[in-house]
């Protein structure tokens, strides 16, 4: 599933060719995906201005001059196609199906915007206010100059539960997901198995840089293509290249002078990859 930096790839994908733009057409293809369309959505949207894109946790959101806002999640599949008279030359990738083209988007400009999901995970919903109930137990912006080692032992404190579990729980970390948990802990030194409520606090700013360098890393990188995801403009992302740990199991540790091997572990049905010998 698409974390932070993937979905950051695609917020900005899209901001050149949405940002300020008239929605002169909404099409549904099908009655929703992991869940209904709202009922009201192609009526909102239709002729709606979208007056700015922004990132929250793993969503996107289209906010409207009509007091809402599209939320968009690409689910394990979702991927978005940009193509049309604002775009100029596009070349469609023929792996991306047609048949599969749930929702269009097109602007007054004669670009078309469309989610393509195979599985059908992703979901559009209509929000309002704050968000609804989707945003509104979500922890702190990993990315934003508030997240610091404070902030994680605020979250951690008496906590038994393994660091990587917690890291993953978007109450305590938006957006962050399994790929980039891996990579920070690796490069903090921390085990993933390691009660987090026993983590000193040094140990945790470190953590913080750390999981900041490498979220900012993959989204120059644009994401992580590992099956399904893509930028908006249809290109791969690159910083599965730049893996230290993930996806690395019986790999010589990549830290100068250790002489341990990245392990492979089931942590809450998750993959946790990791050197036994320099993460303590």
């Amino acid at each position: 599933m698409p974390e932070l930096p993937e979905v950051e790839t695609v917020r900005r994908g899209l901001l050149p060719h949405l940002q300020d733009a008239r929605i002169a057409r909404l099409v549904l293809n099908r009655a929703g995906l992991r869940w209904p369309f709202p009922p009201d959505l192609v009526q909102v949207a239709t002729g709606a201005r979208v007056t700015g894109l922004r990132r929250r946790s793993k969503y996107v959101l289209l906010d409207l001059d009509r007091d809402a806002s599209i939320l968009l999640h690409l689910g394990m599949s979702g991927r978005i196609v940009i193509d049309g008279a604002g775009v100029g030359e596009f070349h469609r990738d023929p792996s991306i199906l047609p048949q599969h083209d749930h929702v269009v988007i097109e602007t007054d400009a004669g670009t078309r915007i469309t989610l393509n999901d195979a599985r059908r995970f992703g979901m559009v919903d209509l929000v309002r206010g704050d968000g609804g109930p989707l945003l509104a137990g979500l922890g702190p912006e990993p990315m934003d100059e508030a997240f610091t080692g404070a902030v994680l032992a605020a979250a951690f404190a008496g906590r038994r539960a393994p660091v990587k579990a917690l890291l993953l729980d978007q109450r305590v970390v938006a957006g962050l997901g399994n790929i980039y948990a891996s990579e920070s802990l690796f490069r903090a030194g921390i085990d993933p198995r390691r009660a987090a409520g026993r983590i000193g606090r040094a140990r945790l700013d470190a953590l913080a840089g750390h999981i900041q360098d490498v979220l900012a890393e993959a989204i120059a990188a644009g994401g992580s293509s590992l099956r399904d995801h893509r930028q908006a403009s249809g290109e791969l992302g690159y910083f599965q290249h730049s893996f230290r740990v993930y996806d690395r199991e019986g790999a010589p540790c990549p830290r100068p002078g250790c002489p341990g091997q990245i392990r492979r572990i089931v942590q809450s049905g998750r993959s946790s990859f990791f050197c036994p010998r320099c993460q303590h």
